[in-house]
């Protein structure tokens, strides 16, 4: 790292402080202006926000060390704009018509609290578990590769960069609330698009254009029957990941993630109408398309290079390990200058992610437990404890560090694995209760509950027999860790359906009077006059063209 990029990431710093300071000063005098920014974000803040919350350094670190690893395979998780478009054009009409907080409350107005207890419960583990701790972990890894510091003042310097990441990060979070999430991610989302973009077009430069990225990757073969780094739709019979089973369980991990989490979901929350939510989610969904070619690509390109042996500034690119990837050619192909403009790119993505996490999580902490409690609470202590909880929050991702750190090279393939047994049964509960009447309150809980409990019993399995040598084979074997993690989110997601049905039918169906605008068939006639005035020409022409970019994509990789 030069003096100029030290200078670059200073300005960075100033600009995210003078926008932190601005934020501070608006009044944020009760709860749904420090979770939901006061209701009243415009679209282009919507959009970016869900784009930078979900870019995070499991992207910088994963997708790329993926790409470099497995080529194309992870795409399907990734070119999902579409999935957006869900959220945008069916379930923002009924979360907005609802003026819900969060997600476990939605789902107490459509079933009854103990839903909503149960998906408050799940979120909050889930959160610190799986996406406050590996972001951080991989934050860390990051930085170590990036300054090539191994310690200072004799510790380990991972450990001084993840935990400086946190505490920066929950400053701003605690003291902004959702109105500096939000416009922080104005000024981080194009940083981090430009970073990405120059790596990419450095990488092509040095490897010799796209063609050279294609016959190398197309020349390495990645199963037993033919497939190729380059293609997206692989056999059938693949062990990891099987044409059927990567386009189910990627659009059931997809939706579960775009269109029912709250850690997406509160950003189109936050929208000052119908319609700046929508269009939101559209210009999400263009956003999304992005990753495949900002991440995933350049991590072929990193495998192009070291596997063509070419020389950079001297010295032959290497790659230590698939998940150097990305920091690998920040560090050999940038000069000074734009070495700290990537580096405020993957800044403002760690920081983001890391931001929307905890101003997520305090909001179901504090909507979702204490408030429902404690219902007389002044507005101005409900923002006091959701300062608190992120505090709370921040101190055991900081602890369960540790044990991430084992994890390694499988964090990507970590994070996707326990996201694909956490969302079926979830995802059956909002699809069914927004697409059918009959639902009822005891079939939606029932059907989440069941998800979460074989959830639990998949991760237990695999834990258990991933370090049990010669564990007999059983039934139970082999539906619970042989199973192809796809084919098994698949039927998973299957089987919550069918139970959510069967005990809908077998119960009482919910008044009409509850589910009045909360469900496909029950809107009044001003409620649909609003939902159609909402939009125009424009945002159904733009949903088209996103719809097209992701056929051309699987058409070009098929």
């Amino acid at each position: 790292m030069a003096t100029l990029d030290f200078i670059v990431i200073g300005l960075f710093a100033i600009a995210l402080i003078g926008i932190i300071i601005w934020v501070t000063k608006q009044k944020q005098n009760n709860s749904a202006d420090y979770f939901l920014g006061g209701r009243d974000a415009s679209w282009i803040a919507i959009g970016a926000s869900i784009f930078a919350s979900n870019i995070g350094s499991e992207h910088l670190i994963g997708l790329a060390g993926a790409g470099a690893s497995s080529g194309m395979a992870m795409a399907h998780w990734e070119i999902q704009g579409w999935m957006i478009l869900i959220l945008g054009w069916v379930f923002v009409p009924f979360y907005t018509r609802s003026m819900v907080y969060t997600m476990p409350e939605f789902l107490e107005r459509r079933y009854n609290p103990q839903s909503r207890t149960i998906l408050s419960v799940i979120s909050l583990i889930s959160y610190v578990l799986t996406k406050v701790a590996v972001t951080v972990y991989a934050g860390g890894l990051v930085f170590q590769q990036v300054f090539g510091i191994k310690e200072i003042w004799g510790i380990d310097f991972f450990w001084i960069a993840a935990i400086g990441l946190v505490l920066l990060t929950a400053l701003y979070t605690i003291v902004g609330g959702m109105k500096s999430v939000l416009y922080t991610s104005v000024l981080q989302t194009p940083i981090l698009l430009l970073g990405s973009l120059i790596i990419l077009v450095l990488g092509f430069k040095a490897l010799g254009g796209w063609n050279e990225m294609i016959a190398a990757c197309k020349s390495v073969v990645v199963n037993d029957y033919g497939d190729t780094m380059t293609q997206l739709i692989r056999d059938n019979r693949d062990p990891q990941y099987p044409w059927l089973g990567a386009l189910i369980g990627s659009s059931i991990i997809g939706f579960w993630y775009w269109c029912t989490d709250q850690y997406i979901v509160q950003r189109v929350l936050s929208g000052k109408n119908m319609q700046q939510a929508r269009r939101g989610a559209i210009f999400g969904a263009y956003l999304k398309l992005l990753p495949v070619f900002l991440f995933l690509i350049p991590g072929m390109i990193a495998f192009a290079l070291s596997k063509n042996g070419i020389v950079i500034n001297g010295e032959v690119f290497t790659l230590s390990i698939p998940d150097a990837a990305f920091p690998t050619l920040v560090a050999k192909l940038l000069p000074a200058g734009v070495k700290g403009l990537v580096v405020c790119g993957i800044l403002a993505a760690l920081m983001s992610s890391l931001a929307s996490l905890f101003n997520s999580s305090a909001m179901l902490f504090t909507i979702d437990f204490y408030k429902r409690f404690k219902p007389e609470t002044p507005e101005k202590k409900l923002v006091v404890i959701g300062q608190i909880a992120t505090v709370v929050i921040v101190v055991l991702g900081i602890l369960w560090i540790p044990i991430m750190r084992s994890v390694g090279d499988v964090l990507y393939n970590y994070l996707q694995d326990v996201q694909s047994v956490l969302s079926p049964g979830i995802a059956a509960a909002f699809l069914l209760g927004v697409c059918w009447k009959r639902t009822s309150a005891q079939g939606g809980m029932w059907g989440m509950l069941a998800g979460i409990m074989i959830g639990i019993t998949r991760l237990s399995a695999k834990v258990y027999y991933s370090n049990v040598a010669d564990a007999s084979d059983n039934l139970f074997k082999a539906l619970f860790y042989d199973m192809n993690w796809l084919f098994f989110c698949g039927w998973m997601f299957l089987f919550c359906i069918i139970l959510t049905i069967v005990v809908s039918l077998c119960t009482k169906a919910p008044e009409p009077g509850k589910i009045q605008g909360l469900v496909f068939g029950t809107s009044t006639p001003a409620e649909q006059a609003a939902t159609r005035a909402s939009w125009n020409h424009w945002d159904v022409i733009h949903s088209v063209i996103i719809l097209g970019i992701t056929a051309a994509f699987y058409w070009y990789f098929w």
